[in-house]
């Protein structure tokens, strides 16, 4: 783990949370890990989404990072293990759960195997849907 990105992530949670900014903000910490993670991975695209940064591969939604956590699309079926972490809760979109998606807060996403885990289980799932 690159401390300065950890500290960018830090900086960006204690600004908002010291500013009490209510909107969604980038985090380009957060960022920066996942183009890490997902440096090596083919057809994959970034777009602005959720109030951040989402990130697709073929066109499917793989995972998206806010301000407020890391975005994670998993699957309807394979959502559960997810949510046994603590620091990991269902995503939450105009107030209603969003099923599939798992939210991971900073505790979570800065560890670099369990970022690892959830990024790699979402491309296992996007690698069964059909390309777009």
């Amino acid at each position: 783990m690159r401390p300065a990105i950890i500290a960018a992530t830090e900086r960006n949670h204690a600004l908002r949370h010291d500013s009490g900014m209510d909107e969604l903000a980038r985090d380009r910490g957060l960022e920066a890990l996942l183009n890490d993670s997902l440096a090596t991975v083919h057809g994959l695209t970034q777009k602005a989404m959720f109030g951040g940064l989402a990130w697709l591969v073929n066109g499917n939604l793989l995972c998206g990072a806010r301000s407020d956590g890391l975005l994670v699309r998993l699957g309807k079926e394979n959502e559960a293990w997810a949510l046994e972490i603590p620091g990991v809760v269902p995503m939450v979109s105009g107030g209603r759960p969003m099923r599939g998606w798992v939210r991971a807060a900073p505790a979570v996403y800065v560890n670099d195997a369990l970022r690892q885990r959830l990024v790699e289980a979402a491309l296992e799932f996007n690698r069964s849907l059909p390309k777009k």
